[in-house]
């Protein structure tokens, strides 16, 4: 088992998915950032076992929660999560990856 640690962006992002969804349902805005927390935490016990995505940044990989994707790198024995982002959004986009203009 890996030792998870998140970027501050992975961790500005889990606060703007919980403020997003508590607009709604803070009950439903804690259990969901719960689960995603906790799918990052098992990332550590397998990280190579999920997908990587070279074509957006070296060495990045993902999970996917739902509509949800977890992105991580596995950097000096510890597993950082590095965004958790919505599928829908425009992911070269946001994660700045040159050559994707017009993604």
């Amino acid at each position: 088992m890996l030792e998870v640690v998140f970027s501050p962006k992975s961790r500005q992002d889990l606060l703007d998915i919980a403020d997003y969804i508590d607009k709604d349902s803070r009950p439903n805005a804690r259990r969901f950032v719960g689960k995603l927390v906790e799918q990052c935490q098992r990332i550590g016990t397998a990280p190579l076992g999920y997908p990587g995505r070279e074509d957006l940044a070296p060495g990045l990989r993902m999970a996917a929660l739902g509509s949800y994707v977890i992105f991580f790198r596995v950097i000096d024995g510890a597993v950082r999560i590095e965004r958790v982002l919505h599928g829908a959004r425009n992911l070269p986009v946001v994660l700045g990856v040159q050559g994707h203009a017009g993604a």
